[in-house]
């Protein structure tokens, strides 16, 4: 016998009453399993995924892709087996009768065959799809297998095999190799990796080889201006993210008094120290870029300016003694700013492929709640868009952040010559309520010092 239970959107710990469906990752037909995800749901914060609580048969799909979906309201039914429901760490899910059970499973078995004969090859990499969703522990199963390409197998296909969902045709098409953002990336800019000279360490396209593809194929066409638009214009609704990102930023613009200083910067021996990390065989593999030495200079300005780094609270200034360094993140459902926990306790490496990690998950839309709370301080990296500097609004909770401008040559004088240096415009914020003028002023300072010269962090 069989039952069918029904998944009802959870409070995902964020105190939200309701969530927007942004894609389901299973279909009517598909066979789940116990934290498979099924779907992914977009909240006034972040981007998330849900685990399946059940094993059974996906029967119907509730809400679609666009719906916005009340905290509690059911999203999906499957048939699952008698017993199942009550091992399942929720109350939410309602259990109807054997008999109309049973319909539903009559009517689920015709589904599932006339999905499994209209089965085609997806366009998107996985070569034939199956007629069952692909969990995340049957993924972990081929971990050891190496990837030739995101969101591909490299399993051969062999002869008589049974069929698992999981196998995929090696083709050339499949067989560049790049990580899912360089992916992006190329497809954004209209790059065909196949074309590109793939220049890492393991023979993986990076950013700088699509980047230089882009460059070459703009000669020729235009990559940058998109065709006018034929309506005179266009609504976006205000939610999720974006509405959280309006709240946010009126809240921290109208409640803590913004101050905010410059300093230019010759930044020549920093871009110097870049290179040298770049070449080190340590860092092999891992992204180096100015961004790393400004995090590792605002961390080493906090332990000499600690105000800084402070939360207020109306009652109290909280100063707290770990860094819990925030990198604002433009992502294409907007503006986030999540942070690396204990920043200050990690070495130069460390921090490297901690800012790779962050940037990365965040451009893919994984960035957690969690991630989010509890930042202390942040930078948001302007120069990235070629922009000299900028008057950072605060991110709530906290009474600094810093902007990091586009790093140029530019003259500069050097031992009352004139010279052609490497400079950047260091902008910061702060909250007057907190920071006063001379720590802000030396914060800052600090901060210019370990651009010019690296070796302070030898200190």
């Amino acid at each position: 016998m069989s039952q069918v239970a029904y998944f009802n959107l959870p409070d995902v710990g964020e105190g939200l009453t309701e969530a927007e469906i942004v894609s389901w990752k299973v279909n009517v037909g598909d066979r789940v399993s116990v934290n498979q995800v099924i779907v992914e749901i977009e909240t006034a914060k972040s981007l998330v995924e849900l685990p399946c609580p059940f094993e059974g048969v996906v029967t119907e799909l509730l809400a679609k892709e666009g719906d916005t979906v009340e905290v509690g309201k059911p999203i999906i039914a499957a048939t699952v087996a008698d017993g199942a429901v009550g091992a399942v760490a929720t109350s939410s899910i309602p259990v109807i009768s054997p008999e109309v059970a049973a319909a539903a499973s009559e009517a689920l078995a015709d589904i599932r065959s006339e999905a499994s004969e209209e089965k085609q090859p997806n366009l998107v990499g996985y070569g034939v799809a199956s007629a069952h969703g692909t969990s995340r522990r049957a993924k972990r199963t081929i971990n050891p297998v190496p990837v030739v390409a995101p969101m591909t197998s490299a399993i051969p296909v062999i002869p008589g095999a049974p069929a698992t969902g999981l196998i995929s045709v090696v083709t050339p098409e499949n067989s560049v190799i790049a990580k899912p953002p360089i992916r992006k990336l190329a497809k954004d800019l209209g790059v065909d990796l196949n074309n590109v000279v793939a220049t890492g360490l393991a023979g993986e396209v990076t950013r700088e080889d699509v980047l230089g593809g882009a460059q070459q194929a703009s000669v020729f066409r235009n990559l940058t201006t998109p065709e006018a638009p034929t309506e005179r214009e266009e609504r976006i609704p205000v939610k999720g993210v974006r509405k959280a990102i309006a709240s946010a930023m009126v809240r921290s613009a109208f409640t803590a008094p913004h101050v905010s200083i410059f300093v230019d910067v010759d930044a020549t021996r920093t871009m110097e120290y870049v290179k040298r990390l770049k070449a080190s065989t340590d860092f092999a593999g891992v992204k180096v870029t100015p961004l790393l030495i400004m995090a590792k200079a605002m961390i080493w300005a906090v332990r000499r300016n600690p105000t800084v780094n402070s939360t207020w609270t109306d009652e109290e200034i909280i100063v707290h003694n770990f860094v819990n360094f925030g990198i604002a993140a433009a992502t294409p459902r907007g503006l986030i700013v999540p942070n690396i926990k204990d920043a200050d306790k990690m070495s130069m490496l460390e921090l490297a492929k901690a800012i790779e990690q962050l940037a990365a998950t965040a451009r893919e839309g994984k960035t957690t709640p969690a991630d989010m709370q509890d930042g202390t301080i942040t930078i948001t990296n302007i120069g990235v868009f070629g922009v000299d500097t900028g008057t950072p609004i605060l991110n709530p909770g906290e009474v600094g952040i810093v902007a990091l401008g586009s790093i140029r040559p530019k003259p500069w004088v050097v031992n009352n010559e004139i010279a052609i240096r490497q400079v950047t415009t260091i902008g910061a914020t702060f909250d007057h309520r907190v920071v006063d003028g001379d720590v802000a002023s030396r914060f800052v300072q600090d901060v210019a010092s370990v651009i010019e010269e690296p070796a302070l962090l030898l200190d």
